[in-house]
């Protein structure tokens, strides 16, 4: 009790408290010399601080603190107090300790609060890549990288290196499992890494058409019990069971999988029952597709299987089931928004720039493209069951229009109307196709334009080039923007011959529709036309860079650089041609001509004779081939291309008349002489043939040579009193002309009157003759042009073909809206 203290009445308890003591003045450290010196210097030495009296760390001077002077008290117990001194030495007060300061500090200690005088840390213990379990995870992350590198691979195509880089994965996991096996660690064997890389290698195989290694890979995984859902890789396996087109099998393992995924993976169930009906239409076995597809369509009805389902009906011929499938598809929901959505509704900057952001995104790209392909399922159905579902195609037709009309699609319901009309066409009912195609006139103006586009079309087909004039402006008032109309128009403007008005419609179908081919042609063409033929060709190479493989832009390219006078570049265009249309009579021909200017005589025989081959009956063709036969001293080589000449053109003397000589060069005197007498009885007029007679009859020493000479003298003369008359005539028609149209031209012929008309005939026909000065081996004037007529009127030059089915040279790629006149 001797150190219980009672306070007295007198004593206030709280005094002291507000006591301060300047030891914690922390904002007069700067007046405190000992500690700037510490501050200064590492070697700043203050004495201790010691407790002077027992039982307190600082003494038994009560401490100043925001409540007033504490006297130290003993503890009840005898305990000393926290602060009290053990063995003289002062224990730091806990509260008022600071970091990196001690209060047993002695004289001579370094102030070092951040410890630097222990030196730098100890470096990092290495770690030990010898141990085993460092290895297997070394091993692990290579085999990682390996599948990512083999993923990777294919991704951009390198098939070929993610095969191999998905082996080295598999190698090194069998080392990976022997090594943990050899540690002892065959129960932490990783799972999941054996099954990734098992299940890479079998679909590297697959892509690299490797197909049964790729099966015997994904029999590894399905067989083994450890891997779970291993059953669902059984659709891998189907699929490269239909590749190889077995069938059987690949129905067998679709089922397989469908029995090993649980009724929770619905859309799986659907996909994989899809596969089997297709395998099942594959097969021709059409009710178990159909059931198959008609199951699809009352679980979760799409697009595709409810097309498949109509080709299904379609193909059974069952006309009510046709009519009930169709209607099941266009009531698809397509699960997309509508198109107002992306339209601005107010002023309101922040929602028109979500609307901006989002109008071109993916998610309303990938909608675009859905709603694209339904509209080309129901289009196609439509136009596939019209004929089969009536008596009559206009009938069926006019029923799908119907069904349209009242579902979602009621847009579609035009484009029908006009495929009506294509199928009109089709059936070579021109009339029907341009009734049906003139209701539209007062309908919206879209439709209005595509119905006038393919009118235009049509008319300008038939060469009513007024109508088609008409409605192509009919088509462009309802849609200034169609290029289609635009085109027409030019059309009908260019074979006014208005070139320059031509190449301003093209210009401007250009501009709404930078990508449309036909007008670039027809560009070209008519910068052809004006003599342009820079521009021409910067045309034809643009439309080069679109079409590669075209064989009409490459023969104008060639042309053109022809008409540039650059020979060598005209080849390099044609060979490229022929490297599209290997059998091209006409570009062969070209190409031989071309060779035969740069004085390259046997190449051009090459592709001359190719042109033959393929098509033996043009005339210029057989012409050079036989006189190359000529030149080279092969007379009778020449024969057999002069006969087919006669074949072609009978009533031309001179090919005869080439026979013949090809029999006396090559020394054939008698079969020559028989030849001649031939044509003696075909054209006993003709001087050549009685030449040659008489000089064949004396040189053989023959008794006809009288008879043939005194032939020859009449024909002779009678050649001089034919150029006579048609002298006479010439100038009689001009002197009647001017005195009187009654007047005779032909009075100084004793009787016989002969007009300007036939005097011209008769000039003409005497011009088509080898002249008596000229060598009967020179070839005459063409009389008949093999080569196929311009539609569009003889002032077309364009590129031919034997058999007509490439475009020609100048022949308009005239338009059709889309695929409405030309569909697929």
């Amino acid at each position: 009790m001797e150190n219980v203290h009672l306070a007295g009445e007198e004593e206030d308890l709280y005094s002291g408290y507000n006591d301060y003591n300047p030891t914690f003045d922390s904002e007069e450290l700067e007046n405190d010399v000992g500690f700037q010196q510490a501050v200064r210097t590492s070697h700043g030495r203050r004495p201790p601080m010691t407790a002077k009296f027992p039982g307190t760390a600082i003494g038994a001077r009560p401490l100043a603190s925001s409540f007033g002077a504490r006297i130290p008290l003993a503890s009840s117990m005898g305990r000393p107090m926290t602060g009290a001194v053990q063995d003289g030495a002062a224990r730091p007060m806990t509260a008022v300790r600071a970091a990196g300061y001690t209060s047993s500090l002695t004289r001579g200690s370094t102030f070092d609060p951040l410890g630097q005088s222990k030196g730098p840390a100890p470096s990092l213990e290495a770690k030990n890549e010898d141990t085993p379990e460092e290895k297997i995870k070394i091993l692990e992350k290579k085999v990682n990288d390996l599948i990512e590198e083999s993923c990777m691979a294919q991704s951009i195509g390198a098939l070929q290196l993610a095969l191999e880089k998905a082996k080295e994965a598999g190698r090194k996991e069998r080392a990976l499992v022997r090594q943990r096996e050899q540690s002892g660690n065959a129960d932490h064997i990783n799972l999941d890494l054996t099954y990734s890389v098992l299940l890479n290698l079998a679909n590297q195989y697959a892509n690299n058409e490797m197909y049964p290694e790729a099966l015997n890979s994904y029999q590894v995984i399905v067989k083994n019990k450890m891997f779970s859902n291993a059953g669902r890789l059984k659709v891998n396996m189907a699929n490269i069971y239909v590749k190889q087109k077995n069938y059987p099998k690949a129905i067998k393992f679709y089922r397989m999988a469908l029995d090993q995924i649980s009724n929770a993976h619905k859309e799986m169930r659907i996909k994989i029952m899809q596969n089997i009906g297709v395998v099942f239409v594959r097969m021709g076995q059409y009710s178990d597709a159909i059931t198959s597809f008609e199951h699809i369509m009352s679980e979760s009805p799409n697009i595709k299987t409810g097309f498949n389902l109509i080709l299904c009906y379609y193909a059974i011929g069952d006309r009510e089931r046709m009519k009930k499938a169709f209607q099941k598809l266009i009531s698809v929901p397509l699960g997309i928004d509508d198109e107002d959505k992306y339209i601005p509704a107010n002023d309101d900057t922040d929602s028109s720039m979500v609307i901006e952001a989002i109008k071109n995104d993916k998610l309303h790209q990938m909608e675009r493209d859905l709603k694209v392909l339904t509209e080309k399922y129901i289009m196609t159905a439509a136009k596939l069951i019209a004929p089969a579902i009536e008596t009559s195609f206009a009938t069926g037709f006019d029923w799908c229009v119907d069904m349209v009309k009242n579902s979602q699609y009621v847009e579609l319901a035009n484009d029908l109307e006009i495929n009506k009309a294509i199928t009109y066409l089709r059936q070579k009912d021109f009339n029907q196709a341009v009734e049906t195609l003139k209701t539209f006139e007062k309908k919206d103006s879209r439709v209005k334009s595509a119905a006038a586009t393919n009118l235009s079309f049509l008319y300008f087909l038939e060469k009513d080039y007024d109508q088609a004039d008409r409605y192509a402006d009919l088509a462009m008032t309802a849609d200034r923007y169609n290029p289609a109309a635009l085109i027409n128009k030019g059309n009908t403007v260019f074979v006014k011959q208005d070139y320059e008005k031509a190449a301003e419609f093209y210009k401007e179908a250009l501009r709404n529709d930078s990508s449309c081919t036909e007008a670039l042609y027809n560009l070209g063409l008519t910068y052809k036309k004006l003599n342009r033929l820079e521009e021409a060709l910067d045309c034809f190479l643009k439309l080069h860079a679109i079409l590669r493989n075209s064989a009409q832009v490459m023969y104008q390219l060639a042309n053109l650089y022809e008409l540039l006078e650059d020979p060598q570049q005209a080849i390099e265009w044609l060979i490229q041609v022929l490297s599209v249309t290997h059998t091209d009579p006409q570009a062969l021909a070209k190409l031989g001509e071309l060779y035969d200017g740069e004085g390259d005589k046997s190449q051009a025989f090459q592709y001359y004779y190719e042109s033959f081959r393929y098509f033996p009956s043009n005339i210029d063709v057989i012409e050079w081939l036989g006189a190359y036969y000529i030149e080279t001293q092969f007379c009778e080589k020449a024969i057999q291309y002069f006969e087919r000449a006669t074949l072609i053109q009978p009533t031309q003397v001179k090919w005869q008349l080439m026979v013949a000589s090809c029999y006396r060069r090559s020394g054939n005197y008698q079969k020559a002489l028989e030849t001649y007498k031939d044509i003696h009885r075909k054209f006993p007029e003709n001087v050549e043939c009685l030449r040659f007679l008489v000089r064949l009859c004396t040189d053989m020493g023959l008794k006809e040579v009288q008879e043939y000479a005194t032939k020859l003298k009449k024909a002779e003369k009678m050649k001089e009193i034919k150029e006579q008359r048609v002298k006479s005539g010439r100038e009689g028609s001009a002197r009647g002309r001017r005195e009187s149209r009654e007047g005779s031209a032909g009075s100084a012929d004793s009787g016989h009157s002969s007009n300007s008309t036939k005097g011209e005939r008769l000039s003409a026909k005497m011009r088509s003759l080898p002249g008596s000065n000229e060598p009967y081996e020179a070839s005459s004037p063409k009389e008949i042009d093999a080569s196929y007529v311009d539609p569009l009127g003889p002032q077309m030059e364009r590129p031919k073909t034997g058999a007509k089915k490439r475009m020609e040279d100048d022949d308009f790629a005239d338009e059709e809206l889309g695929d409405d006149l030309l569909p697929e």
